[in-house]
Formats: structure tokens, sequence, C-alpha cells
């Protein structure tokens, strides 16, 4: 094939066509036309040459140049693509290094293999920009729905025609009981899409959350017009799921605008994720009171929140414990879910007897540590008193408010628990000293005796050995596996450490030894508050 004026106009023509069938820009198809032809002209001049194409986007007319770079003297390596500035100053005016000269070539006549490998480059760079286009265009629809038909089914996993492209259903993204068959109409969440060697990865999901709260929003046009919020929404897949609306109207009822008129727009959703029953509940701020609606139709008699540990425990009577559970711990899991606490389901006659344990083994402490009688151990607890530092550390005011308690009863009782707490440091720091604890860690500010004997039992014994921890290893932390939290015990957690007290004392540690700037340590405390200012 010889690119003569008879062609010319035909590769510009066979551009369009490429074009129009990939839906691709003509401009990158010249261009790959361009680059082809340069290769095979390298095959004709030599591969060592620097042979450029330019094709007129308006006549199609083919010019073919050969390129030299001007290069120091020192620096010639390819004498075909590069020349020095003395040389160079024969066809150039004022040479300098960098400066190019081109100068034309006459067409190459492209031979059966050359016109082959021609069209191997200008495939390739059509599937190139072929595969560019659809990443473009489906990169901003994730996190939306999208329609597509079924093509086939591979290994569990069903390929759908998303109209320019293939998108993959995962088996572990379909509902349990789905089947489909080729040229069934599929309805999918748009959860992923990546750019991979061979192409623009799209998949899809009809499990995620996410799936039902884009339905609700097609269905609800208060959702979309953002009078309706989703807070959050947690699912079982084909079987239940709640969901948590608030209104920023108060003349709108979430609950009942989501519901629709009979239960139509609600039925909807229902009716697209195969039969999914849906829990519509109002979202409250408070956690506790969050936490009783997402248990419906469980009736709470109370609820303990532990926020440090994100665990809350929850009193329900004995006939609704079930209720409360679910079958196979549906409704729990559920609501553990949807508001991101660890909940523990006990009945009324269980927590009776859990707080009569804790009474119990308070009552115990004060009698066998503070040598006293069950009575007068008892009127402590009742008070409120759980463990000695608040006895030993307490206004004296407080004691004596206590029947039976005078001013020299509470001194005595304030006496008593200074002396053990004091000879449980003094045993502690022994211990620890038995460890190899250096002073460094043992006169650090914050740590009692008897953390420092827990860091010791860890292998934690200087400074430096401390500085070098995480927060959550001392304080303990939750960690989502899974799916699932999963607690992280801290070595210093027993001693209620919480996780900013953890990253203070570490961060003061590696100021102290120099590792961390005073300045910049001050600079990050402050990031710090700014960030959490707006959740307070």
């Amino acid at each position: 094939m010889a690119i003569t004026s008879a062609n010319q106009l035909e590769l510009l023509q066979t551009a369009e066509a490429v074009a129009r069938e990939k839906m691709i820009d003509p401009g990158l198809v010249v261009e790959a036309m361009e680059e082809s032809l340069s290769r095979a002209a390298k095959s004709r001049y030599g591969a060592e040459m620097d042979i450029r194409v330019k094709i007129d986007r308006k006549t199609g007319r083919a010019t073919f140049t050969r390129v030299r770079t001007v290069v120091a003297d020192d620096a010639v390596e390819n004498y075909q693509a590069e020349f020095t500035v003395e040389q160079a100053r024969q066809y150039m005016a004022n040479p300098a290094i960098g400066d190019e000269f081109a100068e034309e070539v006459p067409p190459v006549e492209m031979g059966r293999i050359a016109a082959q490998s021609a069209k191997q480059v200008i495939l390739q760079k059509v599937r190139e920009a072929e595969r560019d286009r659809q990443f473009e265009e489906f990169k901003d629809r994730a996190g939306t729905i999208i329609n597509g038909l079924v093509k086939r089914e591979e290994y569990g996993n069903v390929i759908v025609d998303v109209g320019r492209g293939e998108a993959i259903l995962r088996r572990n993204e379909k509902i349990g009981r789905e089947a489909y068959r080729p040229g069934d109409r599929i309805r999918c969440y748009i959860k992923d899409v990546r750019r991979e060697q061979r192409g623009p990865q799209i998949f899809l999901s009809r499990t995620a959350p996410e799936f039902m709260a884009e339905l609700f929003k097609m269905e609800v046009p208060e959702i979309y017009d953002g009078i309706i919020e989703i807070k959050a929404v947690a699912r079982d897949p084909g079987s239940r799921a709640k969901i948590a609306v608030i209104s920023y109207d108060s003349s709108i009822d979430p609950v009942g605008a989501c519901v629709g008129m009979r239960g139509s727009r609600v039925q909807a959703v229902v009716n697209e994720l195969q039969g999914e029953k849906i829990d519509i509940i109002p979202w409250n701020d408070d956690q506790p009171t969050f936490l009783v609606n997402a248990l419906q139709p469980a009736e709470v008699t109370k609820v303990v929140l532990d926020e440090e540990a994100g665990k809350i425990d929850v009193v329900v009577p004995e006939e609704q414990l079930s209720l409360a559970i679910g079958r196979r711990g549906q409704n729990v899991r559920l609501a553990s879910q949807l508001t991101n606490l660890d909940i523990d389901i006990m009945t009324e006659a269980e927590d009776s007897q859990r707080r009569q344990k804790e009474f119990e083994e308070r009552t115990g402490l004060f009698m066998e540590t503070l040598d006293l009688d069950e009575f007068f151990a008892q009127l402590l607890v009742s008070e409120g008193f759980t463990n000695l530092e608040e006895v030993a550390y307490v206004d004296l005011d407080e004691l004596m408010v206590i029947d039976g308690i005078d001013n020299d009863t509470a001194q005595e009782l304030q006496a008593r628990a200074r002396d053990i707490l004091e000879a449980n440091a003094r045993e502690a720091l022994d211990k620890a000293r038995e460890f190899g604890v250096e002073d460094s860690l043992v006169d650090f500010e914050g740590l009692t005796p008897q953390m420092v004997l827990a860091l010791a039992q860890d292998g934690i014994k200087t400074l430096e050995d401390f500085a070098t921890c995480a927060d959550w290893e001392l304080a303990g932390g939750w960690t989502v596996q899974d799916g699932e939290r999963i607690k992280d015990d801290g070595l210093l957690e027993p001693f209620d450490i919480s996780l900013e007290e953890a990253q203070d004392m570490i961060m003061t540690a590696r100021v102290m030894l120099g590792w961390v700037d005073p300045a910049e340590a001050g600079a990050d405390a402050e990031e710090d508050d700014i960030e959490e200012e707006p959740e307070a």
C-alpha cells in the first residue's frame, strides 16, 4: 500500500468510520494511523531513525519527516537521530542543544507485513481509546443505580450489558434466591469502577445498603429533594432491612413519607428487592433513644450506654426477649449495624442478677480491704462508691452524709484506704523493678505503679518502649473485620485510660525524648480539636 493522492482521502474516511463505530474521537484514530505509518517508515529507512508522520486533517495528505536533535558533543548515542552543534551548522543557523531539525523524506511503500503491523497498531490504539472512553463515562456514575440486560452467567457471576460496555454482578452481590436468564432486565447499584489492564471493570451490587437508599431516593421525592435524609441502612439481603430517616421539615413525617399512600412507595422497593421486609425507623441523635426505635417491634425497659467502649446494654421484659433478638439474631444484628454499637440484650431478671452480683463484689471488696462489717460496706456501695480510690480521695462531706459516719470515722476510712493503696503501689513497683523497668518509665507523669507493672509484663520497660506504642495498644479499641466489630484489648484499659489520654501520654513521651518538636505536637493537638469541634 502506498500513500498516494489516490488514497489520501481514504485515510480520513476510514478514521471517521472507525470513530463513529467505536464512538471515540476521530483525532485519536488519525493519531493511531500516524504512529502505524511511522513504524512502517522506520522499518523501511532504519529503526534508529526518528521518522515522524503527520496526516493533514483536511486533505488526508501524509507527510513523512526525519527528525534529528542537537546534543552535546559527548552525548551523541544515536548518529541517525542525533548530531552535534558543529554538524547542525550545515543545516541550521545558530543551532543550540535541544533544537530539532526536520527534513521531509519520500513516502514509503507498505508491503503486506508492514500493512498488517500498521493495522495491529491502529486496532490497539482504538481499543485503548475505547477503554478510556468507557472508564470516563462510568467512573462518575459509581454510587448510582443503572439498568441493564443480562448477557450470560459465568461461574455464578452475572455479566450485564449496560449500554456501552459490560459490567459484572458477582454471586456474593446477588440477593440469595435470585436467578437470571439471558435477556432479563436487571437493576443494580454501581459499587465500583476500576481501571485495569484488560480494560475498565464495572462492579455491580444488589446487596449493598446503598442500593436500598438509592431505591428510596427514586421512590420518595422528599428524599431526592433533601427534605428527608437517610441516615443509616442495615440489610440482611433478601430477608429483612432497617432504614433510619430524619425529616428537616417539621410538617413532614419521615416514616409516613417513605411508606407512602397505602404503602405504595415502600412496596415498590420491597418488590425490587424480592420481598425483603423493611423497617423504617425515625432517626434520633440520642443514641439510647435511637436504639430503642431500632429494636422495634420489641419493647425496651432500660438502656445503659458505654460510649467509650461503643457498647450498650439493653434490658427487655422476659416475654419480649425472643422478639428483640429476632430469628437467628437478625433483629439485634441489624439494630447493631444501624447504630454502630455492640448490643447486649438481657432480661429484667438477668439485669437484676448482674446488679446484685456487682453489689456483692463491691461489698466484699470494702469488707476485706477496709476491715468493715457487711452492713457498713453495703452502706458505702449503696451510696455509689465502687473502689478504694473513691473512698480515699473523695471530699469528707460525701462520706459524712452516710448515716452513722461522723468526721472521725470518715477520716479513719480514708486513712485505711490510702494505706492500702500505698501498700499496693509499693508492691506493684517492686514487681515492676524485678522485670527490669527503668526509672525513666517509673517517673513518667500519668503512670501509676500498677500501670507500670502492666506495661512491664508486656515487655515495655523504658520510656523509649512506651513512646513507640500506639494509642489503641494502651487504651484498646475496636476493629471491623468482615462486617463484625472485634475488640482489641489495651494494656492500660483496666485502668480506664481513654484513647485521648493514651494519645497525650505517648506524645508527651516522644517530646521528652526529642522525637517530636513541642511546637508541632501543639499544632497537631489544635488540629484535632478543630476537626472534633463540628461533631461536638
